[in-house]
Parts: structure tokens; sequence; C-alpha cells
């Protein structure tokens, strides 16, 4: 399911995202990265036979159950991607990289540093994609559960922050894991500083569709 809603779980501010050990191997030799046997994929090694939700440099597939809220501007640029499953939820976005090495290890470093000095204990610990971040965070709504998982790809970086129940055991994951396991990363050629957000976009017809309804909530018809 989609939809545009700005509700959902305790938004927690995150950084940004972890690359394998094949991948940093095969990185600083200067070979071409693996091909992986699961994703977040590189667009050019992305399955063609899942149906997906286009935002631009991410795609995001349909999974049943899984609720996809996406807060854009008024131009269509996405500015929010949360997925959410039951008690579970998954907030994403996804950075320029350079080609020659991954990035996560210095970014882990630097969420754990902010988090100890906000009176936070962040744990490490190891999961799927590598090493993950654990820690339980203050909120306006009491003590909360936040996992960082993160992915490097070919000059890109996926960010994958679990909060609620996936968060407070990664077996609760279930179909969020799965989406993330699916994502699919369109890297444009532009060069772009390391950690820059890369471009995402409503599809056409959900910008219309948001511009209907906003238009009509003003008193105001269509043109």
């Amino acid at each position: 399911m989609f939809s545009r809603k700005r509700g959902g779980p305790k938004h927690v501010r995150a950084t940004d995202a972890p690359p394998s050990e094949a991948l940093k191997q095969s990185l600083a030799a200067g070979d071409e990265p693996p091909r992986p046997d699961r994703g977040p994929w590189d667009a050019s090694h992305a399955p063609d036979d899942v149906q997906l939700l286009d935002l631009g440099s991410l795609r995001i597939p349909a999974v049943d159950g899984v609720e996809v809220r996406v807060q854009a501007n008024p131009e269509g640029a996405v500015e929010q991607i949360v997925l959410v499953d039951g008690e579970s939820a998954l907030q994403l976005g996804v950075f320029a990289a350079p080609r020659s090495e991954g990035i996560w290890d210095e970014v882990r470093t630097e969420i754990a540093e902010a988090m100890t000095a906000d009176g936070v204990a962040p744990r490490e610990v190891e999961g799927p994609y590598g090493i993950e971040l654990t820690a339980r965070v203050n909120t306006p709504e009491g003590p909360a559960d936040v996992r960082f998982v993160g992915v490097d790809g070919p000059r890109w970086m996926v960010r994958a922050l679990y909060q609620g129940a996936a968060a407070a055991d990664p077996a609760r994951e279930g179909r969020l894991g799965e989406v993330l396991s699916g994502l699919v990363v369109v890297r444009d050629d532009e060069a772009r500083p390391v950690r820059e957000a890369l471009p995402l976009q409503l599809p056409k017809e959900m910008t219309e569709q948001a511009q209907a309804e906003a238009d009509q909530t003003n008193g105001s018809a269509p043109v």
C-alpha cells in the first residue's frame, strides 16, 4: 500500500549508512564490486520481475501488508520515506558514496559518538549486512528502540533505520526486512559530494493527485 501520510512512528534523526567484507576488499583492490545475491540492488543487477514504486534514485518493492508513507514538498521532491508494518517502522535514505570505498564504518562511528554525547549508550552488533548499531533513545513519547543498518553499493549507500518492534528484536523485522532486501538503487552519472542525498521524486501521477487534493482542501478547482 502506498500513501503520502505525514503521521506514523516516532521520527529519529539519523546520519548516514554497511559494506560487506567482499565489497570492501574488491573496492580496495580496484576491482568491480561483486554481484550480490540479494538487495538492496544496484539497478544494473536488479531483478526485473518485481513490482516497484519508482521514487527516482530509490525503487521500493510492493510487499503485502507494508504501507509506504512518503513525505514530499509541493514540487514532488521526496523528503522522507517510512515503511510501516504493524508495530514496526523502517525509515529509508540513499546517499552518494565514493567509487573507491564504503563509508558505513565512518558514519557508524559518527552516529555512535553523537548518541554518546546525548547520554545514549549505543551497541554494535553483527547483522545480515555487517555491523549494525542499536540503542534505546529518549523521545517525547518516552524511551524507544532504534537500529541502524546500512548497505554500501557502487557509488551509493542505503541507510535503514528500524524503529519499534523490529528495532528491539531483529527477528521481528519480517516484511520490512523483505522490503529492504528488495530495494533497487538507481545511481545517476552526476558527480556528487560524498553523503549527499540522492534525488528522490514522487511519480508524476502521485504529484498530480497530491496537487488535486491540495486544491480541493483550499477550495479551488483544479486547472
